[in-house]
């Protein structure tokens, strides 16, 4: 019998699971920590249980999918590797769009000369002296490239020109905005770019650890992984493409939601430790975000399950809001929790927590810790970076010894989001360990930092909280309450009422219709489809949800490995897109460049045979030994004069299937 192999890496958790092909059931299922900076050990780890539980021969592995939430928590966290984008044609007004400054963060920016019109036809010649001495001249060191080229999706001979001289000059990888979207709008196309070449060093340490751990067990299947729209990848594509994974983990909790749960009409709602990600469910379907993928404040061209992504989980930063009464809010940053960071420095955690509670007033750095995450010394860094990272290069300590005068703060967050340093602290798993909700990790721990945490002052110069009890309670209720918000927000959105979802959610009268307002008013407020809830922590949190949003909480079988299961119940499907357009002539763009025709039938039908081609290509090299073709075409005419002209035509093939299952 042939066996399936699941596996998802998450910010906190790294699940695997066994599926029996024929039968279609699920015979093992395990969980292991996700291991930073050596992804390696928690892989390997929820394999290996896995497949102990399993008890099958390796040989019976007929197929592996890998799902990940990394993508999409580093962009959400504002992480990845340092880039530096090259801009070719652009001026300056153009890359103040679409949040392209945000995103480059101070990372370089090279423009150069060049670029195409929309016809495709070159508008300068492009300046590789200047690229090759603005490279050479960079100040800081960069782990890939990014470039755009103004109208690349019309002809990309510039960006193509601009890569190869990247590679054979630098060695390291190069993004090609043209290869992730053939849309139009060079700044979103840029912004997808530069997350992209961002991304690619996490992703690439992912599926290497994990093809590693596969050879090392005996296993030979192909290595597939999840794409943000929910089809599957082979880990080759993923690596270029690691802006595809975004929504990867999200993607496979649908597919893993629905196939657990058997609803087909439903909210779902995954926590994880670092986001909750809601999708609606229709027919057993998620529907596809027509303006592609949004991640925190980003929206890119990455075609995605239409999902609302927020930094909210199990292990969110808790926050003390200014004012009298210290509310307090969660995320988006993720924390070790404390109960855990306990669990792998007891030597430290403990008397730490033991020394600042020996004091009554409120410990300066909030009872955090600072982890390092690296193997090996990091490079690069300026003076006050270095200064930090010196401190911790003899382990873990106390925020307030590594961060030791307020100049050296901003430099604590650049080692964060470079992913070199992680800060231990109060997060909800904490709290669900002091309720007696979760006894994964240490709860006297965890009672020792809410204590500590309680002793904050409001405004008021009150304490937030007596104890750890009330403190605790008052994090899950507010887990809680941005819980509501997120589904509320997705409910609004998806019913297209006037107004900003954001807003409707936090209305008064919303909150007045879920609180049942009986008055002169009499008012109610509820979801109208269940909700299903899927995530570790879920069972402890999202009974309290569906009873504020008067539905059913749908907790499945398995909910705490959703994604896993998701990975390995979809299939491959690769997707061209082109354009004719009437320009004076026929010119179709196809994915080789510009090509004139001789009417618009031929264009049509040369640009069907090219895109057919490469898609379908592109599926069989994936594992699918007959794709099946799809053609949607999108006609756009204006009458002019009585008569009906032919403007433009925008073409997607998609070459679709399951991937091989090898029998052993």
């Amino acid at each position: 019998m042939a066996y399936l192999l699941g596996v998802d890496t998450g910010g906190t958790y790294t699940d695997a699971v066994v599926l029996a092909e024929k039968a279609d059931v699920i015979v093992a299922s395990a969980k292991a920590l996700t291991t930073r900076p050596d992804l390696a050990i928690g892989v390997g780890n929820a394999i290996d249980a896995a497949l102990a539980q399993a008890s099958v021969p390796v040989c019976d592995i007929a197929m592996v999918s890998l799902s990940t939430t990394l993508a999409t928590n580093a962009l959400v966290e504002g992480q990845g590797g340092r880039i530096a984008l090259i801009a070719v044609g652009f001026d300056d007004s153009d890359l103040q769009r679409s949040g392209l400054a945000d995103a480059l963060g101070g990372d370089p920016l090279i423009r150069l000369s060049g670029g195409h019109d929309h016809a495709g036809v070159e508008a300068a010649q492009i300046d590789m002296q200047t690229l090759h001495d603005e490279v050479k001249s960079l100040d800081v060191e960069v782990s890939g490239f990014a470039v755009v080229g103004r109208f690349a999706t019309r002809n990309p001979a510039h960006e193509r020109a601009t890569r190869d001289y990247l590679r054979k000059m630098t060695g390291k990888p190069v993004t090609c905005s043209y290869e992730l979207s053939q849309a139009l709008g060079g700044p979103k196309r840029a912004l997808t770019a530069v997350l992209n070449a961002r991304l690619i060093g996490l992703i690439d340490q992912l599926i290497t650890v994990c093809k590693g751990h596969l050879q090392r067990r005996g296993i030979s299947a192909n290595l597939m992984v999840v794409r943000g729209d929910g089809a599957l990848i082979p880990a080759d594509v993923a690596r270029d493409k690691p802006i595809e994974t975004i929504l990867s983990g999200p993607a496979a909790s649908v597919a893993g939601a629905s196939w657990l749960s058997g609803e087909t009409d439903a909210l779902v709602s995954d926590i994880g430790g670092t986001t909750t990600d809601v999708c609606l469910l229709r027919d057993g379907r998620p529907m596809i975000d027509p303006q592609g993928a949004r991640v925190g404040t980003f929206r890119t061209m990455v075609e995605a399950v239409a999902m609302r992504t927020t930094g909210l989980g199990g292990d969110s930063e808790v926050h003390v809001m200014d004012g009298l009464e210290g509310a307090i809010l969660l995320g988006p940053r993720r924390l070790m929790p404390i109960s855990l960071a306990a669990t792998q420095f007891p030597e430290l955690i403990h008397p730490e927590l033991d020394r600042a509670l020996a004091h009554d007033i409120p410990a300066p750095d909030g009872g955090q810790f600072a982890i390092p995450l690296w193997s090996n010394f990091p490079s690069g860094l300026d003076d006050r970076e270095l200064t930090v990272a010196t401190r911790l290069s003899d382990g873990p300590m106390r925020l307030g010894k590594a961060v030791q005068t307020r100049v050296e703060s901003p430099a604590m967050t650049r080692l964060i989001n470079r992913g070199l340093v992680m800060i231990a602290g109060v997060t909800p798993s904490d709290a669900s360990h002091v309720l007696g909700r979760s006894d994964s990790w240490d709860r006297d721990a965890a009672d020792k930092a809410l204590t500590l945490f309680a002793r904050r002052r409001a405004g008021s110069g009150q304490r937030i909280a007596p104890n750890s009890d009330v403190m605790a309670q008052m994090i899950v209720d507010q887990l809680t309450g941005q819980t509501v918000n997120c589904l509320l927000e997705t409910a609004f959105a998806e019913d297209d009422i006037a107004g900003e979802a954001t807003n409707l959610a936090r209305h008064p009268l919303t909150m007045a219709g879920l609180d049942r307002h009986q008055g002169v008013l009499q008012m109610q407020l509820s979801i109208g489809v269940p909700i299903v809830g899927l995530g570790a922590s879920a069972p402890a949190y999202y009974g309290a949800v569906g009873k504020r949003l008067g539905t059913k909480m749908v907790l499945p079988k398995h909910a705490d490995v959703a994604n896993a299961v998701g990975a390995v119940v979809g299939q491959v499907r690769m997707q061209e897109t082109g354009t004719l357009i009437n320009d004076g002539g026929f010119t179709a763009y196809l994915p080789s460049g510009p090509q004139r025709c001789a009417d618009k039938e031929s264009g049509l039908a040369a640009l069907e045979q090219a895109l057919t081609d490469v898609a379908k290509a592109k599926a069989v090299a994936a594992g699918v030994a007959a794709p099946r073709i799809n053609v949607a075409c999108d006609m756009k005419e204006a009458e002019i004069e009585g008569h009906q002209t032919f403007i433009e035509a925008t073409m997607r093939v998609t070459a679709s299937g399951r991937p091989r299952i090898a029998h052993a």
